[in-house]
This record gives structure tokens, C-alpha cells and sequence, in this order.
């Protein structure tokens, strides 16, 4: 028969099973699901790829758009093929359907997993249909390797050997199921219209279309989407596609995935809380649109004062390169979840100026569950168990037994920009066009885990925004600069902000994107003086051409008048001692002493003030030290303890009152003390009348300084009703950040053992060092800015740096290459460096193994409180009971998950059996690694693991200790 007459009622049997429903007897058939399939790809072609990514296909697979996008749906519907095997057996019920005849055809038939069982069975059917089948790069192969890894990876196949015809017969049944497995994929690609050969297919179209097909099968793997066409196969493929293709543009348009265009709106109307563009903003305004029309893609590296706006530069900058490039909507990366959240609730106000746009903007950290109005569809228990046999987040080995897990779904104001359904998935939150995440997220796009290809679709479409990109690590920026040279690839445009950025880091940045729009790095090397970026100011660098543009001299002149403030730097030496017991006073000289004395004015004349110490430990001191030796004249509201090792609700509370309290609009109060971590240092867009901060690294002092006097211009033109000028005394002194300098006997820089976590030695060494040059105790920013970060970041030597200093110095270099060569040994290779794309998929890491940062993955921990005779709750009143299920709703799941603190892994390794979570928690990803520390409120005392011990109290927050070391 040919492909006509199978198309019709009865042409192909239906009797194999791609979709199982054991709790109602439903069963789907692998055609049907595939013809799903394919039809949502077509629709996602059209409604979530954008041009330059539709063109990026076209081009890696030599064919025009509508050509490439016959091969995607039939790539795509060919992803289950697999599924005709052994793996019918997985399910006796459905296996029962099966016909006679093939069961009698099994053979010596073994079971694997039905990707790779697609992989290997298309390799022979593909190069029958006139693909060309010769090395790891033909056609074949890749086809055949994008099918088989839409589940995550990609799979290393030998055309000899296991994907050879003669194998597949052996492995996945005998001649019938082999004439069935041809019938079926000549069904969908004649339905798809896919009669166009490809000649190639590139390494970055293939990446493509891998993300397309993984997001198009679990579109369509929607149990709303099958099960009501299941057990109703009174209709042929042909009658069956047409119905799906008329049913993809519903799942599409209720995914939410469809791209829309933000209206074009005047500056002030996007941004209401400003009056008009500042000079550099306006220089963007002004010269980027016509160098991205001409030039098209490309990368901008935006270099201002903390403070300045350089997120709405940056919202400006992505809107113009969107335009002008054909891409659409923006990811926002930050370093931390604190400032993800900021910038969340900024994108928040960003698109609300833009309604009634149906917008969505998703936030993507760990962390997002604390978000209430976001984060129900995530933490809801699953749908009705399903076996599918898909399972995308589980890593088990390409050989091992077929287990068909459940396919849990995962599926005010703001209303239109919240995400709704399938969109709101941990793994798919990301493709949404608007996306709020931490850095960490798109870096696993380059790095070899489950899904990256899925990732690197989701930031080629829109402008990605690097910011902060300063507070990265040498570990991490490794990763960064695999990830731009990927996207340069791939034309992504991308804008990178920051503050405090050596400029031959930023060098780096620009050389990476370019070298992966294919410009030699040599080439680029020799023309290093065109990619030093102006500080304050931008350089734009298009990835066609590799040719700059900069802010004109004299708009960067006037913008960093606009911006200057000077700052008074006093280095104040102290002995370093803990508070050990709350009622010691501390000594002249003293740590403690010094802080006290610098905000005892703050206490009786009022102002806000924050204290930025070193450590937890040092904050909660400092926190103590405060509220027993000061007079608060309003009582206790007027000094905050701020940490991250505070349970996730109490924290959140105390962010937002810091927002609020110290933010531009207010309401300020008389008189606020906030003692905090380097957890506010980063896009907390808050002002300070006075600073008083631990030595660490000079670019994080200048951060520091920035929220001194931030708002000071604004509040000059205009000041809202909820800020009151300031008090006369902080007036006359003026901004000033005061630095704790650790000292000796001999008033030599001593630091502290428990802030060698915090930065290098060398770092606050060099800080110290350059504070007691002459001309540095006032610094004027934003002008000085870079010339200190310079000083202290640049490879070679300074001529002041002492014998011990420059000693520190090549130690820190040396431990910047280290960070950098063991980053450097999980990253999936540059995209012209893969020959089969399993070579991106080498090495087998999980999410949760992948390391995007120097160091070990917390472990949260959550206190129970137990009294005799009550069962336990998560708080010392008993409010909040601890529900142990076994079914929980999203609102319990939350309650449990804001009760939790982050902490090293190390202090909960000695947990035991009696610190597991509860045995209903264990099925649940997000409470099965909780470890519980029972306190009983009657008689608060730490919870020891190992020598560690841990008390979790109200306002302190986790309180750390240890036991002495055991004599010998």
C-alpha cells in the first residue's frame, strides 16, 4: 500500500500504544501522538520561533523556511518511532491490544529506551528516504540523533554497529515491526509535506530543532491534549492530522508560548517613575537604532555607576535590538535570587505600562516558590498517573530497563504578565518570551545536563541581559563566555551591564560573542584598543562585521557630571573579636566598639544607616552588640537584622520593608539601622545616609558606596511625599562609607579566618592597602571608579604593591586559572568544534550535579517544634501545623518551603535518620532532601549533626556553632 491509502481509515494499524492512562483504561495510539507532534512543532515554527531563528534553521539545513519547516514537523513526529518495539511489552493492558502477528514477530528483540530506539531505527529508514548516511555530521545521522534526543540528550550513534539495519532488525523486531516503523514515517512525512532532502544540517540548527521537538512532545504529551481522542481511532491519519493541526494552534495559544509585539510607547509613559532619558540612556536612544538596522545582532557591554539606571538602559537597549534584529522579548540574568527578585518586580512594572498586552513574564531560580501569586502550578501535586514512557527529568543509563514513570504535571494587578499553565514548569519556565532567572539557569545551557538544547532555544530568541555580570566568579565567567560565544552563534543579541568590570574582563566578554559569530579571536586580539569600553558609557560590537561604536566623548562627560558624587573612604583600624557573650562590652579598638561609635548619632539624631559585615556570624553579633549597648528612642523597629540564613518568609519580609523604607519613594522613616550581609550590595535599588561596611574588595566597596546618597539628585528635583531631607548632621558630614580594617599588634592587616570564604586574601589585602594611599580617602564617582578596579584587577604587578602583596597577588591569579581550567573540563564544546552532536552530551550531569559556581549546592534545612502530646508545627506558636500528607496542596507546600534556611551542605552531612523529612515528602522534589532540626519550644536548644551545632531563632535567624574538637 502506499502512503495515500495508509492515510485513509484503516490503512495503518493502530493497535501500538503511545499514551496509557491505567486509572481510566486510555489508551492512544504512537501514530496518533506523533502526528501531534509533528502539527505542534509546525505551530510553534510559526508562533515561538522568531525570524532570525526560523532563518538560522533555514540556512543549517540548505533550504528555504517553508521547506525547513516540513523537516522540523517531520523530524519532530518522528520522535516516538522508537515506541514500535519492545517497549509495547512495558505495559501488559495496552501490550494486550497488540496484534497476534506481531506479537509472534518479536524475535530476539531487546528492550531500550525508545529515544535511542528512535535514533537507531531512523538512521537506516532515513538514508532509504534519500538522506545521506556517511559520517557523525550527514544528515542521517543528525536527523536521527535529534529525534532520539528529545528527552534531553543526545545519543552517540554507530552506524555500524547498533544503528546499523542488520542490528535494528535483530534489536526492535522482526521484519513486520521494521515495515511498520518504515510505514508509519513515511505516513508523517508525507502529511508534513517534508519531500525536500536536506543536503546538511548545521551543529546550531540542529540544537535548534532538538529544543523545538523536546517542547512540541510535551505540548502534546498534555494528558488534556490526547486523552480525549483516545480509544476512538474511528478515523485515518490523514483525518487525524487535520484535527491536530486545527488542535496545536489551541495548545500553543493556552501555553502561552505564542510571541507578541510590546507596543512602541514614549520614554516616560514605559518608565513613569523617570522624567526623561539620562544622557547615556539618551545615547543609546539616539545612535543604537540605526547601527542595529544596519549591522543587525550583536553585543552591547553598558559600563555605569551604581545607580545610574542601567536596568532601564538595558530595557531600552534590548527593545531597539529587538526591533531591529527580529528577535523578541528579553531574559534578565542576575547573580543572586535577591536580585532576581528585584529585577522581577521591575520587568513587573515594565510590562503593567504596557497593557493590555497579554505579556508573560516568568521568574526562574530556585527559589521562586517564595513568590505566591507565581508559583502554584510548580508546587501542585501531579496530574493523574500517566505512562507515558517519558520521563525527562531522570538520568538513568541509555541501557537500562524501560520504567514508565507517572508524567506528574508540572503543568490582581498583574494578572496578564503572571504565567498560567504549561509555561510555569520548573524545566519550561524559560521559554516564555519575558524571563526574570538567575545567571546559573542560562549557563546550563552550556554546559553537558539534560535539556540544554531546550535552554539554548529558549535565549536564542530574545535579547539576553547579562547584569551584574562583575560579581561573577572566575568559575563562573568561564561558563559565561562559553554560553556568548553559543549565542553569538546563533545571533542572539545580547546586552551585559555592570559596574565594576576590569576591562580586560570585559574584553573577554566582547572577544567570546564575536569568536562564535565566526571572527577570528586572534583578529580581534590585534585590535584590543577598539574593545576598551568607555567608563561611564557603551560600546556596541554587531556580530556580522565585529566593527564598535562608543558613547561620543562629550555625552559620557556630561553624563558622569550628572552622576557625580564624591565620597568620603575612612579606613578605620579594628581588632577582630566575636561578641561570645551578649553582655560584653567590647574594648576601645574593637570591632564592635567602632560601629557602635559610628552609628551612636544615627541612634540619637536619627538617619538610615547600613552596616555590611562579613559574615552571618558577624551580623548577628553586630545585630546584639546594637540593640543591647545603643538607646532606640522608637524602640526596636529601628534596628533590621537582614541575612539569608533567616527561614524564606521572614527574609522576604525584611527585603521588601528595606525596598520600601530606604527605596526613592519611601516612606522613609526618622531612624532605621539595617545590619546586613553582601546580600544588599547588589541591584537593591536603596539610598543610605551613612555606610559602615568590613574590609573586602574594593569593587565591592564601590558598590557599597553607591547606596550612599543614591537618590540624592532625584530628591533635589523633585522629592516625593514620603521622603524627608535628611538630617542636618548626616548634611554637614556628607556621604561617607567607613571601613573596618582588621588589625594586628603591630596595626598590620589581619583578616579573620571566617572571612576567608568571602573574598581573596589578596583582594581585601589590596583594598587595605590602596584606602591608606594618599588621594584615595575621598573618591569621586563615577570618574574614579574604574581607575581603582583597574588597580587592583590588572594582571600585571603594581609598582607600590609590598613583597608580601605582590605574593598575594600571583596566588590569586593562581587561583583564578584554577577556578577557570576546572570550569573549563564540564563545558560542552564550541559549536564549531562538534562533529556528532553527542558531543555535547559527553559527559552525563544532572541539574542538580552541574556546578555553575565554585562551590558546594546548599541544603535547606526547616525546624520542627514538638511539645509533648501536640503534633509538630514549623513555628514556635503553633500556628502552622506540619502537614505530613500524603496529599499537599500548593498553599501547604509553600507554608513549609518559607519556613526553610539555606545552609552549607557540610552542617547537615551528619544528619540522620531522625532529621529525614516525613515519609509522605519523600515523592515530592522540593521537601524529599529537607532536613528537619526538632527544637521543642518549652527548652530552645541547638540541634547537634556531627560537630555542628544549629538553632534556628526568631530573630537572630540560624545561629552556628561547634563543638570543640574531641582530645586524643
Amino acid at each position: 500500500m502506499g502512503v495515500v491509502e495508509d492515510s485513509r481509515i484503516n490503512g495503518l494499524t493502530l493497535c501500538l500504544w503511545g499514551k496509557y492512562c491505567a486509572r481510566h483504561g486510555l489508551i492512544y495510539p504512537v501514530l496518533f501522538h506523533m502526528l501531534d507532534t509533528a502539527a505542534v512543532a509546525g505551530e510553534l515554527w510559526d508562533r515561538l520561533l522568531t525570524g532570525p531563528q526560523r532563518d538560522t534553521v533555514a540556512a543549517g539545513l540548505g533550504m528555504s523556511r517553508a521547506q525547513a519547516c516540513c523537516v522540523v514537523m517531520f523530524i519532530a513526529g518522528l520522535h516516538d518511532l522508537g515506541k514500535v518495539s519492545r517497549f509495547q511489552a512495558c505495559e501488559p493492558v495496552a501490550w494486550a491490544r497488540v496484534s497476534d502477528e506481531l506479537r509472534a514477530d518479536a524475535g530476539r528483540w531487546r528492550l531500550m529506551r525508545h529515544e535511542r530506539a528512535s535514533a537507531h531505527a531512523l538512521v537506516g529508514i532515513l538514508a532509504e528516504m534519500g538522506y545521506e548516511l556517511s559520517g557523525d555530521a550527514s544528515p542521517a545521522v543528525r536527523m536521527a540523533q535529534i529525534a532520539g534526543g528529545h528527552h534531553g540528550r543526545f545519543p552517540q550513534l554507530d552506524v555500524h554497529g547498533a544503528a546499523s539495519v542488520r542490528r535494528v532488525q535483530v534489536d526492535l523486531g522482526g521484519r513486520l515491526w521494521q515495515e511498520i516503523r518504515y510505514r508509519y514515517a513515511a505516513q508523517v512525512r508525507h502529511l508534513t509535506g517534508a519531500e525536500t532532502v536536506p543536503g546538511q544540517v548545521s551543529v546550531t540548527a540542529a540544537v535548534l530543532m532538538t529544543g523545538l521537538v523536546m517542547a512540541a512532545d510535551r505540548l502534546a504529551s498534555q494528558r488534556k491534549v490526547w486523552a480525549p481522542r483516545a480509544d476512538a481511532p474511528a478515523y485515518g491519519a490523514a483525518q487525524h492530522f487535520a484535527w491536530a493541526r486545527w488542535k496545536a494552534r489551541e495548545v500553543v495559544e493556552e501555553s502561552r508560548l505564542a510571541r507578541i509585539d510590546l507596543p512602541v510607547l514614549p520614554f516616560i509613559t514605559a518608565h513613569p517613575h523617570l522624567r526623561a532619558p539620562n544622557p547615556l540612556q539618551a545615547s543609546i536612544l539616539d545612535s543604537l537604532p540605526q547601527l542595529a538596522d544596519a549591522r543587525g545582532a550583536g553585543i552591547v557591554l553598558v559600563t555605569d555607576g551604581t545607580g545610574a539606571g542601567k536596568t532601564v538602559t538595558a530595557l531600552e537597549a534590548s527593545r531597539i535590538l529587538n526591533d531591529a534584529c527580529g528577535s523578541r522579548g528579553l531574559c534578565f540574568l542576575l547573580p543572586t535570587t535577591a536580585t532576581a527578585d528585584a529585577a522581577y518586580d521591575t520587568l513587573c512594572g515594565y510590562l503593567h505600562a504596557h497593557r493590555p498586552t497579554p505579556a508573560v513574564l516568568t521568574l526562574v531560580h530556585n527559589h521562586s516558590w517564595l513568590n505566591a501569586a507565581y508559583s502554584d502550578e510548580m508546587l501542585a501535586p501531579g496530574d493523574v498517573p500517566t505512562c507515558t514512557g517519558d520521563d525527562p527529568h531522570t538520568d538513568e543509563d541509555d541501557d537500562d530497563d524501560c520504567r514508565p514513570p507517572g508524567n506528574g504535571g508540572k503543568s490582581g494587578t498583574w494578572r496578564r504578565i503572571l504565567p498560567d499553565g504549561w509555561v510555569r514548569g520548573w524545566d519550561r519556565a524559560l521559554l516564555a518570551q519575558f524571563t526574570v532567572a538567575t545567571v546559573d539557569q542560562a549557563l546550563m545551557a552550556a554546559l553537558p545536563v539534560r535539556d540544554s538544547a531546550l535552554r539554548m532555544l529558549s535565549l536564542s530568541g530574545k535579547c539576553v541581559v547579562v547584569d551584574e555580570a562583575h560579581a561573577l566568579t572566575a568559575f563562573s565567567r568561564r561558563i559565561l563566555l562559553r554560553l556568548l560565544h553559543w549565542l553569538g552563534s546563533l545571533r542572539t543579541p545580547v546586552v551585559v551591564l555592570s559596574a565594576t568590570l576590569p576591562g580586560q574582563t570585559a574584553r573577554e566578554l566582547l572577544y567570546s560573542y564575536l569568536a562564535g559569530a565566526g571572527h577570528r579571536r586572534r583578529d580581534l586580539i590585534a585590535r584590543e584598543d577598539e574593545f576598551t569600553v568607555p567608563y561611564p558609557g557603551w560600546l556596541f560590537a554587531d556580530a556580522a562585521t565585529a566593527q564598535t561604536a562608543v558613547i561620543l566623548g562629550d555625552v559620557r562627560t556630561r553624563h558622569a557630571a550628572a552622576q557625580q558624587r564624591t565620597i568620603t573612604l575612612r579606613l578605620a583600624p579594628a581588632r577582630y573579636r566575636r561578641l561570645e557573650v551578649p553582655a560584653r562590652r567590647a574594648r576601645t579598638g574593637e570591632r564592635l566598639a567602632r560601629i557602635a561609635a559610628a552609628v551612636a548619632p544615627v541612634a540619637r539624631l536619627g538617619g538610615c544607616a547600613v552596616i555590611v559585615c562579613a559574615t552571618v556570624a558577624d551580623a548577628q553579633d553586630t545585630y546584639r552588640y546594637l540593640q543591647q549597648f545603643l538607646e532606640w528612642p522608637a524602640g526596636p523597629q529601628d534596628l533590621l537584622l537582614v541575612h539569608a540564613r533567616f527561614p524564606g518568609h521572614c527574609l522576604e519580609r525584611a527585603l521588601a520593608r528595606v525596598r520600601t523604607q530606604l527605596g526613592p519613594f519611601g516612606p522613609r522613616p526618622e531612624r532605621l539601622v539595617v545590619v546586613t550581609t553582601s546580600l544588599l550590595e547588589l541591584s537593591l535599588n536603596i539610598d543610605a545616609d551613612l555606610v559602615v561596611s568590613d574590609l573586602t574588595s574594593l569593587a565591592r566597596l564601590i558598590q557599597r558606596a553607591g547606596r550612599l546618597w543614591r537618590f540624592e539628585q532625584a530628591w533635589q528635583d523633585e522629592r516625593p511625599p514620603g521622603i524627608t531631607p535628611r538630617p542636618p548632621w548626616i548634611r554637614a558630614r556628607g556621604p561617607r562609607l567607613t571601613v573596618l580594617h582588621p588589625i594586628d599588634h603591630d596595626r598590620t592587616t589581619l583578616l579573620p579566618e571566617a572571612w576567608a570564604a568571602t573574598d581573596h586574601p589578596y583582594l581585601q589585602h589590596a583594598s587595605a592597602h590602596l584606602l591608606t594611599l594618599p588621594g584615595h580617602q575621598r573618591i569621586t564617582l563615577p570618574e574614579q571608579a574604574q581607575h581603582l578596579v583597574e588597580l587592583v584587577h590588572q594582571s600585571g604587578l603594581p609598582a607600590t604593591w609590598s613583597g608580601p602583596l605582590a605574593a598575594l597577588h600571583e596566588q590569586h591569579l593562581a587561583a583564578e586559572r584554577a577556578e577557570e581550567h576546572t570550569s573549563t573540563i564540564h563545558l560542552i564544546p564550541p559549536h564549531d568544534r562538534v562533529a556528532s552532536l553527542a558531543d555535547l552530551h559527553r559527559q552525563k550531569l544532572t541539574a542538580a550535579q552541574a556546578a555553575t559556581r565554585p562551590h558546594d549546592r546548599p541544603r535547606r534545612v526547616l525546624a520542627s517544634y514538638r511539645r509533648p502530646g501536640h503534633p509538630p508545627t514549623l513555628d514556635t506558636a503553633g500556628r502552622f501545623p506540619l502537614l505530613q500528607g500524603p496529599h499537599l496542596c500548593p498553599a501547604a507546600i509553600r507554608t513549609v518551603l518559607q519556613h526553610t534556611v539555606p545552609v552549607p551542605s557540610a552542617w547537615a552531612a551528619a544528619a540522620t535518620q531522625d532529621h529525614q523529612s516525613p515519609e509522605a515528602w519523600q515523592q515530592h522534589p522540593l521537601l524529599a532532601d529537607l532536613v528537619l532540626l526538632p527544637h521543642d519550644p518549652d527548652r530552645p536548644q541547638p540541634v547537634q549533626l556531627g560537630h555542628h551545632l544549629l538553632h534556628i531563632d526568631d530573630e537572630l535567624g540560624l545561629i552556628h556553632g561547634e563543638t570543640a574538637p574531641a582530645a586524643h
